[in-house]
C-alpha cells in the first residue's frame, strides 16, 4: 500500500472511532448513574452485550474481509457503528442501551482483524505504521472521555451517541466514494508462509495466547474504570462529567505517545526484545495505582497507560512478521476473538471489586497478578524467533 493511498487515512481514522464507540459508555454511565438513580455496578453490566459482540464479531469479519473484500467490510464498519450509536441515543431505557451497545460491539469488531491486516499489507516498516495507528487508537480513547464528558453535561447522554455516530456515517460514505475497489492491490511482500521453524511457530503462538488474554483484560478494565476511578479520587479538584473527561484525555493523549516509542523501537531492535521491559513495567504500576491516593493518580495514571498502550503494537507486529499476507486477517481475527473475548470478563471484575472493597484497590491488585502472566509469557518468547520484526 503506498503511503499516499488515502486508505491509510481512513484506516487509522476508523482506529479513533472505533474506540470512541467503545468508551463512550463508560463515561456516558456517570450521567445515566444521576439521571436513573440507578447504581453504577448495574449499569455497567449493560456494557456486556456489546463485549461480547466486539470480541465474536472478529473472526466472522476477518474471514469475510479474506474472502470476500476489506474494503466492503471497511465502508459496513462505518455506517454500521454510525447507525447502531444513533440508534442506541434513542434508546429509552436499560433494554435499548443493552441491544444498542450490542449492535455497536457487532460492528465494530470489523474494524481490528480487517483494517489492521489492510493497514500492514505490504510495509517495509510495520512498527511504525503500527505505531502511527496506535496513536490514532489512542486519540480515540482520549477523545471518548472528553466528547462523551462535554455533551454529557451541555446537551445531555443521548448526544454522546448521536455525534460520533453522525461522524462515522459521513466518513463512511467519503470512503466508498474516495477509497476504490483496486486499493486492494497485487501483494509485493515476499516472505514466504511459515518461516519460522515449526517448534519456534508453536511457542511464539503460546506467547501470543497468554499475552492476549492478560493484555485484554488489564486493557479493559483500566479503561472501562478509569472515569470512575477520576470521579472518585479527583471529586474534591471537579464533580463534572467534562471535568473528569478533560483529565482523562490529557492522560489518554501523553500515553498514546507510547505506541511511536514502542513502534520505533521495534523496527529497531525487534518485538523479541522490547515485549519483556515494556511487559515487566505493567505490575509495579498496577500495585502502586491501588494504593494512591487522592490527586495522586494522575501521574500513576500516565505512567500506568503509556505501559498499557505500549503493549498493543507489539503483539500486532508478532502477527505481521510470522504470518503470511494471505492469512493475516483471519490469524488477526483469531487474536482479538482471544482479546475481546477475554475483555468482557473486565465488566464483572470491576463491578465485584468496586462493592467489596468500596474502591478500586483490589481491582488494581488483582490486575497485577493477571500481569504477571504477560511477563511470564514475554520471559517465554525465543528471543532469536522474532528479532527481524
Amino acid at each position: 500500500m503506498r503511503r499516499s493511498d488515502p486508505t491509510i487515512g481512513f484506516i487509522n481514522l476508523g482506529h479513533v472511532l472505533v474506540h470512541l464507540f467503545m468508551l463512550i459508555f463508560p463515561t456516558a454511565v456517570l450521567a445515566l448513574e444521576r439521571d436513573w438513580n440507578t447504581p453504577y455496578s448495574q449499569l455497567l453490566g449493560l456494557s456486556l452485550g456489546g463485549l461480547v459482540a466486539y470480541g465474536g464479531g472478529s473472526l466472522p469479519a476477518g474471514w469475510l474481509g479474506d474472502r470476500w473484500s476489506r474494503r466492503g467490510m471497511m465502508v459496513i464498519f462505518f455506517f454500521g457503528t454510525g447507525v447502531a450509536a444513533i440508534a442506541t441515543g434513542f434508546a429509552q431505557g436499560p433494554t435499548g442501551i443493552f441491544v444498542g451497545l450490542t449492535a455497536i460491539g457487532l460492528f465494530a469488531s470489523i474494524y481490528h482483524p480487517v483494517g489492521i491486516a489492510l493497514l500492514v499489507r505490504n510495509q517495509a516498516k510495520v512498527g511504525r505504521t503500527l505505531g502511527i495507528n496506535g496513536v490514532f487508537g489512542n486519540f480515540g480513547i482520549a477523545s471518548a472521555a472528553l466528547i462523551t464528558g462535554a455533551l454529557c453535561d451541555w446537551v445531555g447522554w443521548r448526544a454522546a451517541f448521536f455525534l460520533p455516530g453522525a461522524i462515522a456515517i459521513i466518513a463512511g460514505f467519503f470512503f466508498l466514494m474516495t477509497v476504490r475497489a483496486t486499493t486492494e492491490a497485487p501483494l509485493t511482500e515476499t516472505r514466504p508462509a511459515g518461516a519460522l521453524p515449526r517448534r519456534l511457530l508453536l511457542r511464539v503462538g503460546l506467547v501470543l495466547f497468554v499475552a492476549t488474554i492478560c493484555d485484554s483484560v488489564i486493557f479493559n478494565a483500566t479503561t472501562i474504570a478509569m472515569p470512575k476511578v477520576f470521579a472518585e479520587h479527583l471529586a474534591a479538584f471537579t464533580d463534572s462529567t467534562l471535568g473528569i473527561g478533560a483529565l482523562l484525555s490529557i492522560v489518554y493523549v501523553v500515553a498514546a505517545m507510547a505506541q511511536l516509542l514502542v513502534g520505533q523501537l521495534i523496527d529497531k531492535r525487534g518485538v523479541g526484545r522490547v515485549f519483556l521491559p515494556v511487559a515487566a513495567l505493567q505490575v509495579p504500576l498496577l500495585i502502586v495505582a491501588s494504593m494512591s491516593p487522592g490527586i495522586g493518580i494522575l501521574p500513576i495514571a500516565v505512567a500506568l497507560m503509556f505501559s498499557v498502550f505500549g503493549l498493543i503494537p507489539i503483539l500486532d507486529a508478532m502477527v505481521a512478521v510470522i504470518v503470511d499476507e494471505r492469512w493475516r486477517a483471519r490469524v488477526y481475527a483469531m487474536g482479538y476473538v482471544l482479546s475481546f473475548g477475554a475483555s468482557p470478563l473486565a465488566v464483572p471484575l470491576i463491578a465485584y471489586t468496586h462493592d467489596a472493597a468500596g474502591g478500586f484497590s483490589t481491582l488494581f491488585l488483582a490486575l497485577a497478578a493477571i500481569g504477571m502472566g504477560t511477563v511470564a509469557s514475554a520471559l517465554f518468547l525465543p528471543q532469536r524467533a522474532l528479532v527481524r520484526a
